[in-house]
């Protein structure tokens, strides 16, 4: 426990989500690792770091970087996640092509996987919230 608790002060996790794991399942590392690989085959799906850099936003290219190669992710991050998926999740009709900027940029989040994974550590987080306010 005092090696997680280094840890988390180390990533600026806070104390109180110590026992949460934000190191990404290896099933959110493969769509990642398969949203970048489609995004280079096809060259479309995600903004690049310097696009969404101009638009003050998330790069999905960046963030497919950190899940592929299993960095943790920090709270901010996991929040962030579960927006884009409930943003995105209405371009899922899309995915049935496995070559659209959709499906490409859904995988390049961590994909099915990614989004059960963001909704489950947030959900963590917000009961680690509720228990420290008491």
């Amino acid at each position: 426990m005092f090696v997680e608790i280094v840890e988390a002060l180390f990533k600026a996790i806070p104390a109180k989500y110590a026992h949460i794991d934000f190191e990404p399942p290896k099933d959110v590392q493969e769509a990642a690792r398969r949203g970048l690989e489609l995004r280079r085959e096809h060259g479309r799906g995600g903004l690049s770091t310097s696009q969404a850099g101009a638009l003050k936003i998330g790069s999905g290219v960046q963030r497919a970087s950190d899940l592929a190669n299993g960095e943790r992710v920090s709270p901010r991050t996991a929040k962030r996640m579960r927006a884009f998926f409930a943003r995105h999740s209405a371009y899922k009709e899309h995915h049935s092509d496995k070559t659209s900027p959709a499906y490409i940029s859904w995988l390049l989040w961590g994909g099915d996987a990614g989004e059960r994974w963001a909704q489950k550590i947030t959900a963590q987080m917000a009961r680690a919230d509720e228990e420290s306010q008491q």
